[in-house]
């Protein structure tokens, strides 16, 4: 016989046991805008640098990136996950519908689900007749196993626009710092730009179960794609310019 957990062992599994939060809320928006803003402002930095721009146009453009960016990010993210609830929103209505007007099927196609995952039929008729005498309890159960998003647990659109919007504008700011603080080099401005990269790929391998060194390397690798193909951008059309 398997003896109860006690209060210690509850309390340690309270303290041990917690998941990070991977439903698209906040943690998405800020990786993405946190990771788009340094790209963006590196790739800036490197196109206007290379085109032979000196610091006051660096910085122009530069603040320029970030507040569009930071703002376009913003938006898009708010219209993004507002328009993903709605579509949750909609199928709930559907799927209630459904069990409305097909309960009998309904209920057979969730013990049918139960079933695959493993349990035996009769206890998977018995799990599906138990939340089918609950309509409400039903809905979020076929939403939550059809679909893979829980409907009580929808991300918020102006969470994720906050921190799309705060990130984008920390990232975007960070290569411009050796310009803000006297610099004119675009070296200094590109190596402050990468080793931000590299520490903010860093903190995102603390969600996943990437190593902090490949995950940080990563976003450098990122980062030095797009610098590099502004930077000739840049260089060909002052080139041009100046001829």
């Amino acid at each position: 016989m398997t003896q109860a957990p006690g209060p210690a062992e509850f309390a340690a599994h309270d303290s041990d046991h917690h998941h990070s939060d991977v439903s698209g809320g906040w943690l998405r928006a800020a990786v993405f805008g946190a990771m788009d803003g340094l790209v963006t402002n590196i790739a800036l930095v490197a196109g206007v640098g290379g085109g032979g721009g000196g610091r006051s146009l660096i910085i122009l453009t530069g603040m320029a990136g970030l507040v569009a960016g930071a703002f376009s990010m913003a938006l898009g993210e708010f219209a993004s996950v507002d328009t993903q609830n709605d579509a949750v929103r909609h199928e709930v209505d559907v799927e209630r519908a459904e069990i409305r007007r097909h309960p009998d099927a309904e209920r057979t196609e969730l013990a049918d689900m139960y079933e695959e995952m493993g349990l035996t039929r009769t206890t998977a008729e018995a799990v599906a007749a138990e939340v089918h005498s609950d309509p409400e309890l039903a809905v979020r159960v076929h939403i939550t196993h059809e679909l893979g998003v829980d409907p009580d647990d929808k991300p918020s659109p102006w969470t994720a626009a906050i921190s799309s919007f705060l990130c984008f504008a920390v990232g975007g700011i960070v290569p411009l710092i050796p310009y803000l603080l006297g610099s004119s080099s675009l070296l200094l401005g590109l190596v402050v730009g990468g080793v931000g990269l590299v520490i903010a790929g860093a903190l995102t391998s603390r969600f996943t179960t990437r190593p902090w060194w490949l995950a940080g390397l990563r976003q450098l690798m990122f980062g030095a794609i797009a610098a590099g193909a502004t930077f000739v951008v840049g260089a060909l059309i002052g080139v041009n310019v100046a001829g």
